[in-house]
């Protein structure tokens, strides 16, 4: 299979990765899919991020910021960038990767987020894996890299087992750029995958290419 047939592809999930009676289908974002992508991304904030960013923020203007960006986002094809979904009866995660970001660490996983009724299923992980595809069909490989907040535990264990290493630390940027969406002076942690080739064995035998 291709490295892009996963696009289209649609199969089946295992069982340990979503409920029987669902699909599980991978394939790249489309200008339609902004508002569902929006209230995914502004629910995982609202009960992730708490601590870090505002509740004036969290609970107020969240939605109508990420459906602006997410707009703005998937308004036009950008080979500089790629938007993955995961569906089952509706769009469950997501991925989000700016390519040649860091001259030193390569592109980056800028959001990736999976609904919280679908976590411990594989689905971030076939994410990370589709976006490591991505990333090595470029016609410069690089590496990977993405900031996890410091606070969020459970997402760093996830990110070590795969594979991921924490490399550096700094302050959180705030939402559009305003600093009153902030509380206090949240930090981050970067985690990066120098080879994303690694993440490949993530993906099940009948996705990978070759």
């Amino acid at each position: 299979m291709t490295r892009r047939a996963w696009r289209a592809s649609t199969g089946r999930a295992p069982a340990d990765s979503v409920r029987h009676d669902e699909w599980l289908r991978f394939r790249r974002a489309c200008p339609g899919d902004a508002e569902a992508v929006a209230h995914l991304h502004a629910a995982s904030w609202r009960r992730h991020y708490r601590g870090a960013y505002s509740d004036a923020f969290l609970d107020g203007d969240v939605i109508a910021d990420r459906l602006a960006v997410w707009s703005q986002r998937l308004r036009e094809d950008d080979p500089s960038r790629c938007t993955i979904l995961a569906e089952a009866g509706g769009v469950v995660g997501f991925a989000h990767a700016v390519f040649d970001e860091d001259a030193a660490w390569g592109a980056l996983l800028d959001n990736m987020h999976v609904a919280d009724g679908h976590k411990r299923r594989g689905i971030g992980s076939r994410l990370l894996a589709l976006t490591a595809e991505a990333v090595l069909d470029r016609p410069e490989r690089t590496g990977l890299y993405l900031w996890v907040l410091e606070q969020n535990v459970d997402a760093q264990a996830f990110y070590e087992a795969c594979g991921g290493e924490c490399v550096g630390r700094d302050v959180v940027s705030p939402p559009s750029g305003m600093p009153g969406r902030l509380a206090g002076s949240p930090l981050k942690l970067r985690y990066v995958w120098p080879k994303p080739s690694v993440l490949l064995a993530r993906l099940p035998s009948g996705q990978r290419s070759g």
